[in-house]
């Protein structure tokens, strides 16, 4: 099916719409206070369910009929079109000419045969891979599967760069109280041999299975890291008398300490791991959107398979949400929009995600791949220019860290920061300081700050506290910054999956407004194809150092002179 141009949003009567709002609201003041006051509707009209999650709005700079006329955008750029091809499999990457379906990573089995893309009965194909993975993770959970000394595993690491490290080290940190094995995972992804080496400084290597996750196995990075740790792993074996140092032997022990998660299994076979023990995923799964295909295998070890399953039940909860509810009640669309609302009309350059849960402190890093690697894109499509600003800095830390480090820019800066805030009403770990609930001295903390950016602190409540006059200016707090408020019964794997799909498709939304193909990745490529030009240089070619710019030379020339080794 070709794919239609995309529409410029810009040029659409909902957008017109969309700037007489906004010019309505800055002539007349923004005021939440107000608003609040003006209408006892307010939070029930702007309030949502999906899912197990509870989402507020109310603390945005929106009015109800605001989201009248996101929806009018939805449908004016043609979002159901765009969605119905997604989820069919029509190439909507086309820059790679490639379908789209991470969300047939989670359709339920009893999809097989209504989702044939290209040929391939793509949820056929998943189940296959997923009861493969299923199998192994039960033998290496239950003490089956044993390195080649016969010990059983106590660490997994996982070795990729990316959606292949990424989305699986926050989903790992996310749900550690649900490792239930005894296993333990790591995540190496940085080519900066200080990985690797701190990774597997203190692992016994007779315990140790390492997972490789690159889909061609050629990843640089990736590549690296895992010849690292092969020799590692046969150096310490050896120089423990574990394996007695003959070819036999290393093979021996390569095969049952490596695992990949790959579709060349001809490079697979190459570097000493066993076919048989290969895991693949498809082109229509970007590395960014690939956490619940085989690239969170070692999640499926650690966690095991029914909270894997639950894991894919919480993405598809909100695919069929997203899918399946009208724009206007759609607090994905909604949200999707109220980003395009800030980065378009009040000009934002960044967006904060601020958990109010500890085991979320990876959240942030994730979603900036997700976000900023599918929508920081100056051409659409079409390969015409965009019409606008595209794309959003993504960025935060967990509360209340982040309250003792950037929030004063949040509260009173001179830059609009929209932020969403994270939470769950219950804790795996309740503990009291006294009589003291630390888990609502927390959510104390979450209910706190949107409350104080949203009303702040006018002059005249700071000088009733007896401020002295000088200083009252300095405490002042405006209010009216934008916050959303996202609230969960517990973070579980399920709650995970809903989290993850809920940006995934909130992403897809801002993309199809500014006409993006969210699905490739071309601006990370430059610079891999001039590190491999440029690496020559450093140390071996004087030739290549002399076809470099001049900052280059210089700065390799530095390097040179104080290397110490």
């Amino acid at each position: 099916m070709a794919i239609n141009p995309p529409v410029d949003a810009t040029q659409t009567e909902a957008w017109a719409k969309l700037q007489r709002h906004y010019d309505e609201m800055q002539s007349e003041g923004i005021d939440l206070k107000k608003w609040f006051a003006d209408d006892e509707n307010r939070v029930d009209d702007l309030t949502f369910e999906a899912g197990t999650l509870h989402f507020d709005l109310s603390k945005n700079l929106i009015k109800p009929e605001t989201l009248e006329l996101f929806a009018e955008l939805a449908n004016e750029v043609n979002l159901a079109e765009r969605t119905k091809q997604m989820y069919t499999g029509v190439h909507i990457n086309n820059t790679e000419d490639r379908a789209v379906l991470h969300t047939a990573l989670r359709r339920p089995a009893e999809d097989e045969g209504k989702y044939i893309v290209d040929g391939q009965d793509t949820v056929k194909d998943v189940r296959e891979t997923l009861e493969r993975m299923y199998a192994f993770a039960e033998k290496v959970r239950s003490g089956e599967w044993k390195g080649v000394t016969g010990k059983e595993i106590e660490t997994v690491v996982n070795i990729g760069i990316g959606g292949s490290d990424l989305g699986p080290v926050m989903a790992y940190e996310a749900l550690k109280p649900f490792a239930d094995a005894g296993i333990k995972a790591r995540y190496v992804s940085n080519i900066d041999p200080n990985d690797i080496a701190e990774k597997t400084r203190d692992l016994d290597p007779e315990t140790t299975l390492f997972v490789v996750v690159s889909k061609t196995f050629g990843t640089l990075e990736t590549l690296t890291n895992a010849r690292e740790a092969r020799a590692w792993l046969l150096e310490e074996l050896t120089a423990s008398h574990a394996i007695d140092g003959t070819e036999v032997s290393k093979a021996e022990a390569i095969e049952k300490h490596f695992v990949a998660v790959s579709t060349n299994l001809e490079r697979v076979k190459e570097f000493g791991i066993d076919p048989t023990n290969a895991f693949g995923f498809w082109d229509w799964v970007g590395g960014r959107y690939s956490v619940d295909s085989a690239v969170g295998l070692t999640l499926a070890i650690v966690f095991g398979p029914a909270r894997f399953e639950e894991f894919l039940n919480g993405f598809h909860q909100i695919d069929e949400y997203f899918a399946n509810t009208p724009f206007e009640k759609n607090v994905v669309v909604l949200m999707g929009m109220l980003n395009v609302w800030y980065r378009n009309f009040f000009k934002v350059a960044s967006h904060a995600v601020l958990p109010y849960d500890q085991y979320l402190h990876r959240f942030p890093a994730y979603l900036q791949q997700l976000t900023m690697e599918s929508n920081g894109k100056s051409v659409r499509w079409d390969g015409t220019p965009v019409t606008t600003e595209t794309g959003e800095i993504f960025w935060g830390e967990p509360g209340t860290n982040g309250q003792h480090a950037f929030y004063q820019l949040i509260h009173q800066g001179t830059q609009l920061i929209p932020a969403d805030f994270i939470a769950f009403a219950n804790t795996p770990n309740p503990l009291k300081d006294g009589d003291q609930d630390m888990h609502e001295l927390l959510l104390g903390n979450y209910f706190a700050q949107t409350k104080a950016l949203a009303f702040g602190k006018t002059a005249e409540e700071v000088r009733a506290e007896g401020t002295p006059e000088e200083i009252v200016p300095a405490r002042v707090f405006t209010g009216n910054r934008p916050t959303t408020s996202i609230f969960g019964v517990r973070l579980d794997p399920f709650a995970l999956g809903e989290l993850i799909a809920l940006y995934e498709h909130i992403t897809f939304v801002e993309g199809t407004v500014w006409g993006l193909d969210s699905y490739d990745q071309w601006g990370v490529e430059l610079g891999k194809q001039l590190a491999k030009e440029i690496t020559p240089a450093i140390s071996e070619s004087d030739e290549a150092l002399a076809a470099q710019d001049a900052s280059t030379r210089s700065l390799i020339n530095f390097y040179r002179k104080v290397r110490e080794f």
